[in-house]
Formats: C-alpha cells, sequence, structure tokens
C-alpha cells in the first residue's frame, strides 16, 4: 500500500497496477486520486478502464434486468430529479401497489425475453410493515421463478432487511445519488447519513448491495469525483454500481439543467470501473436518450450491466429488439 506522504498522482500508478497480494476491497481512494482519472486524456482513461475490466469480467458479456414500479407516485420526499415526488406537478399518475398475479406476469415475460435479474421499485420515502409482507411475497414468487431479485423501496427500518433477505431478496438498491458536499441541493427531506444507514441494514441482513448516483444534475467534475469516491469506500463497495443520466421531467426543480456532455458520462463509468473492479457497472437512466456509438462507448468503459426493455420507472428504456440489434452489432452476449 501506498504511504501517506505519496503524491496523487503516484499513489494512483501502484493502485492501478496489477498485483495478485493486494485485497481490492481494502484499497480507499481519495478524491483528488479519482479527480486524476477523470482528468486524464480520454484514451488513456478508456484503455485504463478496459484493462481492469478484462482482469476481471468477460469482456463482451452484459447482465440484463429488468425494472417494474411495483407502486408509482405519491412520494413524500422532494429529490429535485424525481416525477414520483407528490409534490411536483410532473403528470405522473398515481398508482397502488401492483397485485402478485401482476408481478409474476412481468417477471415471467422478462425471464422470456432474456433478463436474469428482475427488480422492484416502490415510490415511498420507506415501506410500512404491511408493504414489507406483501414485498416479501413478491420477491419469494420471482425467486420461484429461476430469477435473482432486487428491491428499491426506499429507507429500511430495523429488521424490515431481514424480513426481505428471508424472503430470498439477492439486492437492494439504494443509491447515494451525488457527492455529500452537495446533497442537500438536490434533497432537503432526508440526509446522507439516512442512505448509509439503510445501506448497513441491507449489509447486515446479508443482502447484496445496489448502489449508484445520478450524474447530470449540474454538479461538477469535482462532485462526480466526490460521487465515485463515496461508493468505491464502501467497505466492501457495491457489487451493482447503477451509473444514471439525469432524464429531465418538466415539473421538477432540475428541469432545464444544463445537459450534461457524453463524454462526461462515459469517464464516469470509467472511473466507477476502476475504483470497483469486481462490481457490475450498470448503465442505467438515460440510455434511451443516448446514441448507438455513445452506449458503445459506455460499454468500452466498462459497463456490463443494462435495464433491459419495458420501462424504467417512469422513463422509457429502448425496447427489447432495439438492444439485441446493438448488442448483435457489438458482439455482445448477455448473462
Amino acid at each position: 500500500m501506498a504511504t501517506i506522504n505519496q503524491s496523487p498522482a503516484k499513489t494512483l500508478d501502484i493502485k492501478l497496477k496489477k498485483s495478485s497480494d493486494i485485497n481490492e476491497q481494502e484499497i480507499s481512494w481519495s478524491i483528488p486520486q479519482i479527480r486524476l482519472l477523470l482528468d486524464l486524456p480520454f484514451n488513456d482513461l478508456i484503455h485504463r478502464a478496459q484493462l481492469v475490466h478484462r482482469q476481471h469480467h468477460d469482456a463482451n458479456a452484459v447482465q440484463l434486468s429488468t425494472l417494474i414500479s411495483v407502486k408509482t407516485g405519491g412520494c413524500p420526499e422532494d429529490c429535485g430529479y424525481c416525477p414520483q415526488a407528490a409534490r411536483y406537478h410532473t403528470g405522473v399518475e398515481n398508482q397502488g401497489m401492483l397485485s402478485l398475479d401482476e408481478i409474476v406476469s412481468a417477471a415471467t415475460a422478462a425471464k422470456s425475453q432474456g433478463a436474469s435479474r428482475f427488480c422492484m421499485g416502490a415510490a415511498w420515502r420507506g415501506p410500512k410493515q404491511r408493504d414489507i409482507v406483501r414485498m416479501t411475497e413478491m420477491v419469494s414468487a420471482v425467486k420461484a421463478l429461476g430469477l435473482e431479485t432486487c428491491a428499491t423501496l426506499g429507507m429500511l427500518k430495523p429488521g424490515q432487511a431481514t424480513q426481505l433477505s428471508e424472503a430470498g431478496l439477492d439486492y437492494y438498491n439504494h443509491n447515494l445519488d451525488t457527492a455529500p458536499e452537495i446533497y442537500d441541493e438536490i434533497i432537503t427531506t432526508r440526509n446522507y447519513q439516512d442512505r448509509l444507514n439503510t445501506l448497513q441494514e441491507v449489509r447486515d441482513a446479508g443482502i447484496n448491495v445496489c448502489c449508484g448516483g445520478i450524474v447530470g444534475m449540474g454538479e461538477t467534475r469535482q462532485s462526480r469525483a466526490g460521487l465515485i469516491a463515496q461508493l468505491a469506500n464502501l467497505k466492501p463497495y457495491p457489487e451493482s454500481v447503477p451509473i444514471n443520466h439525469l432524464v429531465q421531467v418538466e415539473g421538477t426543480p432540475l428541469y432545464g439543467t444544463a445537459v450534461l456532455d457524453s463524454f462526461e458520462f462515459i469517464r464516469t463509468i470509467a472511473a466507477a470501473r476502476i475504483t470497483m473492479p469486481n462490481a457490475m457497472v450498470r448503465l442505467s437512466a438515460g440510455r434511451q436518450e443516448m446514441s448507438e456509438a455513445i452506449q458503445a462507448l459506455c460499454f468500452l468503459a466498462g459497463a456490463n450491466s443494462i435495464f433491459y426493455g419495458d420501462k424504467l420507472l417512469t422513463t422509457g428504456n429502448p425496447e427489447v429488439n432495439s438492444d439485441q440489434t446493438l448488442f448483435k452489432k457489438l458482439g455482445l452476449t448477455s448473462r
């Protein structure tokens, strides 16, 4: 390990060298080191990300997930990006919880189209106990179909993660959203520690963590480095890391934000791959707005998971046939 008085650049070079005696989960990444990554010439950054990717993953395999909104709209939170917040007028209609039969039908269809993971999301600040009871039934039913299960239900109270684990939940998604220093510019109804507390509940229950963030919310490159540092320094870092590109929805406070340059988004993907080498890095929200060429560069930068077809909560995703066509062009296989 590098000593504390080494420069960020020298320490970075040490970290990027493959060494069989380094425990990657024990490496700490500073914001200056990740900023150095993000500032690299584009070709150098992509080359380094691709080297790391090939050391830890099949370079031409992409994991397919499908996400369904179990309960839509009416959320009491004030997340500046979210059209499901009750306080914003976005045209999203409130929808109660779907039935168990509807979930099983959707999961069956997702599996038939090649998805290996089925994710269930609900617009809650956090689930009530009666919600957890219904969610455990859904998790068990989806698990019985032979799919990996994932849920994103908001902040969990003590004991709720254990109930979900006992039902067979494989992954719990709870994003950090952005760097801690600008968090209260995006959300005021909860704080950063609230997010970390739920992640700890999930870890303690033995559930895999799915945790990433959103870029394109007006943040700086320095703040993106801060987000990646927070994720990479979780012990252990998340098994799945969704990187979302803000989808602007009229009626939300972030509508009209200057659009993030696509190459800046790709840089973020690459930094996530380098700092969290074993994680599945998911090309997540915003993919529908990306050209095939930009998506291809994201895969080259180390993304190896996508949401596949159907709907990503309230924003659309490319249709299944379009994804299959792109995979064929790129010689990618699904897993």
